[in-house]
């Protein structure tokens, strides 16, 4: 599918470890399932409620549109409807702004990080599942939770 960076399963393994900072988000800790990546998000937990065990699915993509055409530089609503969001529950819009790699040579990890207007998410692991990421990149979240 054109214009998708990552997609895969997680599972919520923690919330807000260190505490809630805020009323109407959390912070997920989350392990996905086919290519062991560790992810930690910040949803808003408001319009979105998870919980621990929860599973969903996550794509991050660069454009909404399925056959991969970029997104234009305007939000049109005629842009989203009938899209690759019209699939998903919760959709978030954000920049990449960091990009690390683990310092030994043994190992090669990498962490991708975007912020949704102030809400963050790191995903890490295998450099290969990464690849696709950018700083200043502009990408699509895109959730949906799984029944069981």
């Amino acid at each position: 599918m054109s214009g998708i960076l990552f997609e895969d399963i997680f599972n919520v393994k923690d919330m807000d470890p260190e505490g809630k900072k805020f009323d109407r988000v959390s912070r997920l800790h989350c392990e996905s399932e086919s290519f062991k990546m560790d992810l930690i998000l910040d949803i808003n937990s408001w319009i979105y409620p998870m919980e621990l065990g929860d599973k969903f699915r996550l794509v991050l993509a660069t454009t909404l549109q399925e056959d991969g055409r970029p997104a234009s530089q305007e939000y049109l609503v005629s842009e989203i409807e009938g899209s690759r969001a019209d699939s998903f529950e919760y959709v978030m819009f954000g920049q990449v702004y960091r990009i690390e790699g683990d310092d030994s040579e043994a190992s090669s990890r990498l962490s991708a990080f975007v912020s949704f207007g102030g809400l963050l998410m790191r995903l890490q692991g295998d450099a290969n599942n990464v690849h696709g990421f950018e700083i200043d990149q502009k990408i699509y979240l895109l959730m949906k939770k799984l029944a069981f």
